[in-house]
């Protein structure tokens, strides 16, 4: 006798149907060398093969900061790094330019860093693209002056494509916007310090982090 189909396992049968998975079960995250954080992030640090938006309300307030000891593992060129390989660091169309000595001073290995200068937001957005699905960018950072739910896609589809970290900095007046990132996080500065707040994390809960850097 047959048994008749329930909605339920028709419902199932759909490929359309995304089917969520205990975060847990997934690829450990990039240990960000802050422990505190990482307490707060699946899998234990950066999300790999992802996107993360940092939204800041004025640039130099530790946003370079807290991504150094992460990106410092992604460049490195020896067994003790918890990478595969050294990848490219690159940075698409940054509003200063990068001090080398404060670079290798946190352990960036300047032999692989990336520095791109589009000359518009269009073709800023096609670089990381190119760069992030390339398979040979470890991380891939940049300064969007506008960044659509549509480009935030793209994004994150170039990053999973090519197991690369994409990084975008954005105005804090940004966090109103949706974004497929699988991790936003808001940095402001205070009297009593930096406080970050973890707006969105995949598998993961809001929180607000004081004096972490």
């Amino acid at each position: 006798m047959r048994r008749d189909t329930s909605p339920v396992d028709k419902l199932l049968e759909n490929p359309r149907l995304w089917r969520g998975r205990n975060p847990a079960q997934g690829m450990a995250g990039l240990a960000s060398g802050y422990a505190e954080l990482d307490r707060h992030l699946p899998g234990g640090g950066w999300p790999r093969q992802a996107l993360t938006e940092i939204l800041i309300d004025q640039y130099g307030i530790g946003e370079l900061r807290l991504l150094m000891p992460a990106l410092a593992r992604l460049s490195a060129d020896d067994d003790s790094a918890d990478v595969t390989e050294p990848g490219w660091i690159a940075w698409v169309a940054p509003p200063f330019q990068p001090y080398p000595p404060a670079l290798q001073e946190w352990g960036i290995n300047l032999s692989r860093m990336l520095i791109v200068r589009p000359k518009s937001d269009s073709e800023m957005l096609w670089s990381a693209e190119q760069a992030l699905s390339s398979g040979t960018c470890a991380a891939v950072m940049l300064w969007p002056a506008v960044l659509d739910d549509q480009a935030s896609r793209r994004l994150q589809l170039a990053a999973e494509k090519g197991s690369s970290w994409a990084i975008a900095f954005r105005p804090l007046a940004a966090r109103v916007e949706s974004s497929a990132a699988a991790l936003r996080i808001a940095l402001q500065a205070g009297q009593s310090g930096t406080r970050l707040s973890i707006l969105k994390s995949r598998g993961g809960r809001p929180a607000v982090l004081h004096d972490v850097l």
